[in-house]
């Protein structure tokens, strides 16, 4: 019988080592490619851009941007954007407010900012056509209303919170870098437990596939851009028919860089986190459904390239977290083998670059507006990654039928 039970032991051991064995190559053959291509891109960290800073306006600034600010219902978030335009200095020649009908009494907020700084104006725009998505519409129609003495078209949504010399801070780095268009990433306002955890793992998909911000961009389809802040000269949004490029995507702001980008023009994206602010949804449930549907970028992707960044977050992102619990698991029960050595050690080194890179977008969360003692599960983010990597995956295999009140497909 002992020696039954020890042929049934040894059998069981083997097959687990076979199992192992198989999981660890797979992972290894999947990853390591993966692995290499996330650090050449990390590395380039070092070199970026510095964030943009606020700045003093200077007499040749005068009158040079014309705003555009597009909304449809956004009562509740409007006031703190329109109060940090409004302390954007003589730069800013026009503040353009282009509502698409709103029912929340929205326009009321922007008659009364109107009543205190005659630089704002209020349109209204036409029926949406049917082959255009409502947010490049709007921007589209502010574009053509703008005046034609301005050289900056900068389009702000409405849930953006500007610091004073934010555009002035913007014009200049713009004009030092010689970008003719150019767009910021922001602070982000969180309030809740549930936003702090899977928020930064949603915007670590962003770094892993375009890398850290401030950075130049491959070539044209790796482009990354902004549209709650984005700058664009106003002659080249003319070469580029306006918003004509992006008019049915549901990420016209990174659609319209990358065809200007493939047009020969200079197209940047820096860090602005020192001068302008974004409070974009309410919770977690809010967070996953709104931002989730439009980070895969499908819309400015080639299928190839959209299939390529899944490959990629899935290998370095996603997996390496559960695969690490599996084959820590593994070694504590005595099955080990090179190969599985090998896929333990890679896939707990992803695991210490992502907890590595919670220090580097730090900076990138304002932790004075949150509930107490919610910040907190930021640094457990990372738990979240297998969630954020999914919500990426559902993403990119449909088509949103549904925006900011307005339906699609129908």
């Amino acid at each position: 019988m002992n020696s039954v039970a020890t042929i049934v032991s040894g059998s069981t051991g083997l097959l687990s080592l076979q199992a192992a064995g198989i999981l660890a190559i797979t992972l290894l053959f999947i990853q390591i490619p993966a692995a290499f291509l996330l650090l050449s891109r990390l590395s380039k960290g070092p070199g970026r851009r510095l964030p943009i800073v606020p700045q003093t306006t200077t007499p040749d600034q005068l009158g040079k941007v014309s705003v555009v600010v597009p909304t449809l219902n956004e009562r509740e978030r409007l006031t703190p954007c329109l109060i940090g335009l409004s302390q954007q200095s003589y730069e800013v020649r026009e503040i353009i407010v282009v509502d698409s009908r709103s029912t929340d009494g929205t326009p009321d907020l922007v008659k009364d900012a109107q009543e205190k700084d005659p630089r704002f104006r209020l349109i209204t725009d036409d029926p949406l056509p049917t082959d255009w998505v409502g947010r490049p519409w709007a921007l589209h129609t502010g574009y053509l209303h703008t005046s034609q003495k301005s050289e900056w078209f900068l389009g702000m949504d409405a849930d953006t919170q500007a610091t004073p010399g934010l555009v002035a801070g913007l014009i200049k780095a713009a004009e030092d870098e010689k970008f003719d268009l150019v767009s910021l990433s922001p602070q982000f306002i969180l309030k809740y437990p549930g936003e702090w955890w899977l928020q930064p793992s949603l915007l670590i998909t962003l770094v892993y596939r375009f890398g850290p911000t401030g950075i130049n961009s491959e070539s044209a389809e790796r482009v990354m851009a902004n549209g709650q802040c984005f700058l664009c000269r106003c002659d080249v949004l003319t070469k580029l028919d306006g918003y004509t490029s992006a008019k049915g995507s549901f990420c016209d702001d990174v659609t319209l860089a990358r065809y200007a980008a493939a047009q020969g023009f200079k197209v940047g994206f820096m860090d602005g986190a020192k001068v302008v602010k974004v409070r974009m949804y309410e919770g977690a449930a809010e967070t996953w459904k709104e931002w989730g549907r439009s980070l895969d970028l499908k819309d400015a992707s080639s299928t190839g390239q959209l299939w390529s960044d899944l490959w990629l977050l899935l290998s370095v992102q996603g997996l390496p977290l559960p695969a690490s619990l599996v084959f820590l698991g593994y070694l504590a029960l005595g099955v080990s083998s090179p190969v599985v050595m090998a896929a333990t050690g890679l896939n707990l080194f992803l695991v210490l670059i992502r907890f590595a890179l919670l220090f580097a977008i730090a900076p990138s969360y304002d932790r004075t507006q949150t509930l107490p003692k919610a910040s907190w599960l930021f640094w457990l983010s990372p738990l979240a990654d297998p969630l954020a990597v999914l919500r990426i995956f559902l993403s990119a295999v449909q088509r949103p039928k549904s925006w900011r009140g307005r339906v699609y497909g129908e």
